[in-house]
């Protein structure tokens, strides 16, 4: 493979695990979906495929893990690396990054999969444009990655906005929400489940889509609302699943404009709404590209 140096990727998600080897996010040697079964299944599955790929292509300086969370993203922490009480069945206190380390012996450089996706989208698609940036993440889950000022976000732990709490749409006061540990939250009322929930099947598989997107644009919106009131972020990334839904990007926006009511002059800053809240630029990519970005970090 010459003389470039050769990084592991894994974008570790609710549903499914990406793996990558390569030297770069643009120079991917092999790469390899895992379903998300148990915890044991998956890493398991995980370090195989890497044990495969490296007997061909060359052993990986390092590994990039951005992984679904919550989980101990705090180095300093003793629980480094492990899932904390987590809404994902079987995986609460997973340690996700010994198991890596150990069987490898070289650095595993951890953050979320929405950080990770976010500092992607910032760093190969955005980056002459804004300094600040938001990507949500709607599908198994609901999350949110932040850059400031060219750094992913950190405080006490990484942002949990798909737990926030959302005004109710008043077509939508009869359903319960699924979060196990907040019922209603944001990601309880319109993650990929809560809808299938809500109306047996996926917004994009709806004979009648109307009046569920515009239920779960109004929750969504609320979040890039709260987003550009608390944080300011020049940008607002939306991907995911369920994102992929026909006209839900637009619905966001559409009540993101009604609920900000003229009080923040995003649309004369960046134009208008269709410029401030978008699709990722890298696709589907951005999340194991950011992966591969962690692992480039240097040692």
């Amino acid at each position: 493979m010459g003389s470039k140096l050769i990084y592991g990727a894994i974008e570790a998600g609710g549903t499914k695990f990406q793996c990558a080897l390569g030297t770069g996010p643009d120079d991917f040697f092999t790469q390899q979906r895992i379903a998300t079964t148990t915890p044991l299944e998956t890493l398991a599955a995980t370090q195989e495929f890497f044990e495969r790929a490296q007997a061909r292509f060359g052993s990986a300086r390092s590994f990039g893990l951005a992984s679904f969370g919550p989980i101990d993203i705090n180095q300093h922490s003793p629980n480094w690396g492990h899932m904390l009480a987590t809404p994902k069945p079987g995986w609460s206190n997973v340690n996700m990054v010994t198991p890596l380390r150990e069987r490898f012996g070289v650095p595993v450089h951890l953050d979320t999969d929405v950080n990770a996706a976010a500092f992607a989208e910032w760093q190969l698609d955005l980056k002459c444009s804004v300094r600040s940036l938001a990507y949500i993440t709607v599908g198994t889950g609901i999350g949110v990655g932040l850059v400031l000022n060219g750094h992913p976000y950190c405080g006490l732990m990484h942002p949990e906005m798909g737990h926030m709490v959302v005004r109710r749409d008043p077509h939508d006061k009869d359903f319960q929400g699924i979060c196990p540990f907040h019922e209603d939250c944001l990601e309880g009322l319109a993650s990929g489940p809560a809808i299938i929930a809500r109306w047996g099947r996926s917004l994009d598989e709806l004979n009648a889509p109307d009046v569920p997107i515009k239920i779960i644009g109004f929750y969504l919106g609320q979040l890039v609302t709260n987003i550009a009131l608390m944080l300011s972020c020049e940008r607002v990334v939306m991907g995911g699943g369920v994102m992929q839904a026909p006209n839900l990007l637009a619905e966001v926006r559409v009540q993101a404009e009604q609920l900000l009511n003229g009080y923040l002059p995003v649309s004369k800053l960046r134009g208008s709404l269709i410029d401030y809240v978008c699709a990722p630029g890298l696709g589907e990519r951005s999340g194991i590209a950011g992966a591969m970005l962690l692992a480039m970090r240097p040692i």
